[in-house]
């Protein structure tokens, strides 16, 4: 069987496990590998070899370092190198990594790679991918790269790749691969596998490289069930498939939004589900390793969201990176503003009780860390479909219940703390009363604005934190200064 064949069915040699756990590697068994010397799946001797072999110009070298790696690691090795490195190992070993290379790229490098390349290779490549991969990789394409690279493709997928980028992005449609193993229902599991055989051998048929469940469908092309490979496998011959098949399988729409599919596939343990068009014909199939990358994504926006950057730059221009923090830079200078116009207010009190002064950051403080507590676990709750209109009010009141308990607590240390540093009984109470206030105030906003953005259509990871922290400033140092003036003047 040719290389092209053994990828088109699922299995490459040096992706192949031998025994027992143990892994070659340039003929050498190894048994046991240190944790500590390994680099993203690579060992640190090998990626410290192909280093000096790209600085020294050693092609062959070179080759035969990066041939044997699996493609991930040959990314993340990628991805570590610095731009002039980066293009010798993809002039020296291009033709030796795996199409699947270019799918595990950060979306940056990707981008430096297609440049080095060209986008002939690229044409390649696309033709050789799962229609899902394809169509990620040309969609970050500009559209004068997406036309050279379509036309140089085959007809029969070019097709099915503009089909893809015709579903609205972060849709199921682009999320699903297009080739899916169909059998009809009156087949029988001798035939079914008989008929996987058959095509194995045929390059004209358009298969999936690797499937987990074969959908059965109605002679409109209607998903009526399916069934797992171990099913199939377990089954004698004379059976017929409508026998061992499962009716109750999970239908996605074409339209669906990925985070959606991803919760489903969460929530139902799916390995795969067939994916449906308006008519409820089947339009393709999504496989879990798509959406462990949905998920990954997904969890990472949101992560950057709160910290108010759009996305991964980590691979990005200096420049690139500085433009895409300053806006939410600058939203928080216009809520820091805020916080010191109250502090303003309260400029004649702070000069005659310097110790407001000293202890006022330690209100904002306290309270924005407990805010942040709250809108975390409440951004994450909705992200995951467990923060419902149901149960809403109910973990508001918690919050502002946990919110509560920790004040008093921490009002009583940091009171007890203030009291003693300045010899002012007063001033402890102020502290404390006003991380009271503070915290019960962080716990209420934490759960309520994450809530009100999700209800507005307003993704709540991105704005939340802005708000939060505006809330928990004005709040603290208002209390704070305001009883300050109150009972200390």
């Amino acid at each position: 069987m040719s290389d092209q064949d053994q990828k088109k069915h699922g299995s490459t040699e040096h992706e192949q496990t031998p025994p027992y756990g143990e892994a070659a590697l340039d003929g050498a068994l190894i048994t046991s590998i240190d944790p500590s010397e390994t680099y993203d799946g690579l060992h640190v001797a090998d990626v410290d070899a192909i280093v000096e072999a790209l600085d020294g110009d050693d092609v062959q070298r070179v080759r035969e370092l990066v041939a044997p790696l699996h493609f991930a690691d040959a990314a993340d090795l990628t991805e570590r190198l610095s731009p002039d490195q980066r293009r010798a190992l993809l002039e020296a070993a291009r033709d030796v990594l795996d199409s699947d290379f270019y799918t595990e790229l950060d979306e940056t490098v990707r981008d430096e790679v297609v440049d080095i390349v060209g986008l002939d290779a690229v044409a390649e490549v696309v033709a050789d991918l799962d229609t899902d991969d394809a169509v990620e990789i040309i969609d970050e394409l500009d559209a004068h790269e997406q036309i050279h690279v379509l036309d140089a493709i085959p007809a029969s997928d070019r097709t099915l790749i503009e089909e893809g980028l015709a579903f609205s992005e972060d849709s199921a449609g682009r999320l699903m691969q297009r080739a899916v193993m169909t059998v009809p229902q009156f087949w029988t599991v001798g035939e079914t596998i008989d008929f996987m055989r058959e095509i194995a051998e045929q390059d004209e048929w358009e298969t999936p490289n690797v499937f987990y469940d074969i959908v059965v469908v109605d002679p409109r092309h209607r998903p009526v069930g399916t069934i797992p490979l171990s099913t199939l496998l377990q089954s004698k011959r004379p059976v017929q498939v409508s026998e061992i098949m499962h009716e109750r399988m999970k239908l996605i729409p074409v339209d669906m939004d990925q985070e959606e599919v991803a919760f489903l596939f969460r929530q139902r343990d799916l390995v795969s589900a067939p994916v449906v068009g308006d008519e409820g014909r089947l339009v393709g199939i999504i496989t879990i390793d798509d959406v462990v990358d949905v998920i990954d994504e997904e969890a990472e926006d949101d992560i950057l969201a709160l910290g108010g950057v759009r996305e991964d730059d980590l691979y990005s221009a200096t420049l690139d990176t500085t433009k895409q923090r300053f806006s939410w830079l600058f939203v928080n200078l216009l809520t820091a503003i805020m916080a010191s116009v109250v502090i303003g207010f309260f400029q004649a009190s702070i000069e005659q009780v310097v110790a407001l002064a000293v202890l006022m950051p330690i209100v904002a403080s306290m309270g924005g860390n407990a805010g942040t507590q709250t809108l975390t676990v409440a951004v994450r709750a909705l992200a995951t479909k467990e923060l419902t209109a149901t149960n809403a009010m109910r973990q508001i009141g918690k919050e502002i219940l946990v919110g509560g308990i920790n004040g008093v607590i921490f009002a009583v240390l940091m009171g007890g703390v203030a009291w003693a540093w300045f010899e002012t009984p007063g001033l402890g109470l102020v502290i404390g009363l006003a991380m009271i206030v503070n915290m019960i105030v962080a716990g209420l906003f934490g759960a309520i604005i994450p809530i009100a953005l999700d209800r507005q259509g307003i993704d709540p990871a991105v704005a939340s934190s802005v708000f939060l922290t505006t809330v928990t400033d004005v709040v603290g140092f208002m209390v704070f200064l305001g009883l300050g003036a109150w009972l200390l003047l």
